[in-house]
């Protein structure tokens, strides 16, 4: 199921809202992480910097057949042999991997869906105990360039109503992530 209000600018324009460095250090996203999931990776803005930095499989998930072309040409450009994409809708399908089997869920600038909870159910089947989701999305306080319709954004205070905490801890309370996101990140018990 695609998310509403999603589509994509040209590449170039849409990697000069982001700080990828800083963003995968604030949100945690080192060689501790062994196994982790991103759901909707769009360009490989995140998913090659990140399958950079762990020491297991990246696996990645999209619902754009062009997204995931694009994708596997950069990884075989940059000899990158840690990630394995797959036009999937994990809201539809799951992700298919295994409970209790992911180190790390990136959930980037896709909480605008209609029901954002329902990628925290995937995460939470397939996170191992301790393992972590980051999250990052589009600034509704600030005007920003480009994302989605401001009103269906998520504030901070949103996703902590999304978040089922008999089950999860949050692990760093939200931060801005200068100029047009912010970010958080929680944890399974």
């Amino acid at each position: 199921m695609k998310v509403r209000d999603s589509g994509m600018p040209e590449e170039e324009l849409w990697s000069s809202f982001f700080n990828v460095d800083l963003i995968l250090s604030e949100l945690e996203i080192n060689n501790s992480i062994n196994n982790m999931v991103e759901i909707g990776f769009g360009y490989g803005t995140f998913t090659i910097p990140a399958a950079k930095r762990i020491n297991g499989t990246l696996y990645a998930f999209d619902i754009e057949n062009d997204m995931l072309q694009l994708v596997l040409q950069k990884l075989t450009d940059e000899k990158i042999t840690n990630v394995q994409t797959e036009k999937r809708d994990i809201l539809d399908k799951t992700t298919g991997l295994a409970d209790n089997s992911i180190d790390y869920v990136m959930i980037f600038n896709i909480l605008h869906h209609d029901k954002p909870e329902d990628f925290f159910k995937e995460a939470l089947r397939i996170l191992k105990p301790k393992g972590k989701i980051g999250i990052i999305h589009w600034r509704s306080d600030i005007t920003t360039p480009r994302g989605p319709e401001v009103s269906t954004r998520p504030k901070p205070d949103n996703i902590s109503g999304w978040i089922d905490f008999l089950k999860f801890d949050l692990h760093k309370p939200p931060f801005i992530l200068a100029p047009y996101h912010f970010g958080l990140i929680i944890a399974k018990k």
